[in-house]
């Protein structure tokens, strides 16, 4: 029996370089994943989702965002968000992206 591909979410993460974060608009509220640059490490010290979009899966594709664009750039991560943690801890694959 064939499976149906996933349907694609119904929202798009953007980067929003000059304000240092990742973020979705959807219902007319914003959800974010900050981040600081400090040279070739990229800090995520916190992301937050409205109350109203939480269990879409927004927190988990804008962390994905942020550690592709850091993989993409050759940088090291520091979760510092505790939810940023607990994502990469549950994907083995992102853990070579661990700042010592």
């Amino acid at each position: 029996m064939a499976h149906a591909p996933s349907p694609l979410p119904a929202f798009a993460v953007v980067h929003v370089p000059q304000a240092s974060r990742f973020e979705v608009v959807l219902d007319g509220q914003r959800a974010i994943c900050d981040y600081r640059l400090s040279g070739a490490v990229l800090e995520l010290p916190h992301t937050v989702v409205p109350h109203a979009l939480e269990g879409r899966g927004i927190a988990a594709a804008m962390v994905a965002a942020a550690l592709a664009w850091a993989r993409s750039q050759g940088w090291k991560v520091r979760p510092t968000c505790s939810y940023v943690a607990a994502y990469m801890r549950r994907r083995p694959e992102t853990g070579d992206l661990l700042a010592p």
